[in-house]
């Protein structure tokens, strides 16, 4: 696999690939078996397992290929991408994304009492409306916050896949109760780098070259 060929399994088009990524895409795949996986799920399962060096993320992620291909479609077209924290908007590494905690002042009583985290997925709704792709890779109560706004946000794709002790687990489950299109996990772990890997997985499927 040269420079100019993909690290992913799926028919888009390449992208440059640097040697030590395509290293690594070899020795996961030697590893673990992902050739049975749908195109999309493949893509993202590969490159959360790539970021993290965690082989576990194979079994650990819960994913719906028709979700990914709506969120790949929105992301192809446009659609406005939402992180929770400026570490998750980092992770994403070839897109503008809406990040407005820094807007949220520091005092609880300004914000209602909600973290920081959460009252700034009101800000971020407010500039994008509905039909985004929301990644929250770091904040259980941005992720339940969210949900709170589903009827409002009708998020294209949410990646659902903050880490923590308290209230990540509880949350992702609520978003896969919710019936949103999503990408979650089963686990407490999670995090800004495994949120970024998994959006940036579906934006390479729709690069162009």
């Amino acid at each position: 696999m040269g420079l100019n060929d993909t690290a992913g399994p799926g028919p888009w088009p390449a992208r440059p690939v640097h040697p030590i990524e395509v290293r690594s895409y070899e020795i996961l795949r030697s590893r673990i078996d992902t050739t049975g996986l749908p195109p999309l799920a493949r893509a993202v399962v590969e490159r959360v397992v790539h970021a993290s060096a965690d082989l576990s993320y194979a079994t650990d992620l819960v994913w719906d290929e028709a979700s990914l291909a709506a969120g790949a479609a929105a992301l192809a077209d446009g659609a406005p991408i939402v992180a929770d924290v400026r570490m998750t908007a980092a992770a994403i590494t070839t897109r503008d994304v809406v990040c407005r905690l820094g807007d949220v002042p520091a005092d609880p009583a300004a914000r209602d009492g909600r973290t920081r985290s959460a009252a700034a997925i009101d800000l971020a709704l407010d500039e994008v409306g509905p039909g985004a792709v929301w990644v929250v890779g770091c904040a259980p109560t941005a992720l339940a916050e969210l949900l709170g706004l589903a009827d409002a946000a009708r998020p294209a794709l949410v990646i659902g896949l903050p880490v923590g002790f308290v209230g990540a687990v509880e949350s992702k489950e609520a978003l896969r109760a919710s019936g949103l299109p999503a990408l979650s996990n089963r686990s407490e772990k999670g995090g800004a780098a495994v949120a970024g890997a998994a959006l940036n997985a579906l934006l390479y499927a729709g690069r162009t070259g």
